[in-house]
């Protein structure tokens, strides 16, 4: 990675959850590259699976990073995402993620919106209803 990371991808086979950070200014370059490395994770995830999104870190994002993120959302939703949590600490920088789950994701997926980091890991930890 670069001396200023854009983004950080992990996942979790035992718990069935991809995590995606991002961090600062994200360009479209950079989303290319986290969206290579999240679909290299899904390989990994078993249908149910969780992605974790936190823009707590996030700076801006440019525009044309839209086509690169719908893609995650779109191999994400393929390959079985169950549960969609996002930590969102400024409403404003939700950078249409909202509008862009109704299209992505459609419905079957539970999408929770969390405004810290705690909040989100709380929310993993809590039982299925």
């Amino acid at each position: 990675m670069t001396a200023n990371p854009m983004f950080e991808v992990r996942s979790d086979t035992v718990r069935n959850l991809v995590r995606i950070r991002y961090l600062g200014h994200v360009t479209a370059a950079g989303m290319k590259a986290c969206r290579a490395q999240v679909e290299t994770q899904l390989s990994a995830m078993r249908a149910g699976f969780t992605v974790l999104t936190d823009l707590s870190g996030l700076e801006s994002m440019d525009l044309d990073c839209v086509g690169h993120l719908t893609k995650i959302m779109d191999l994400s939703r393929a390959k079985g995402v169950g549960t969609v949590v996002r930590v969102i600490p400024d409403p404003s920088k939700d950078i249409g993620f909202k509008i862009l789950s109704i299209i992505h994701y459609r419905r079957g997926v539970k999408i929770i919106t969390c405004d810290t980091l705690a909040a989100a890991e709380r929310a993993l930890k809590a039982p299925a209803k």
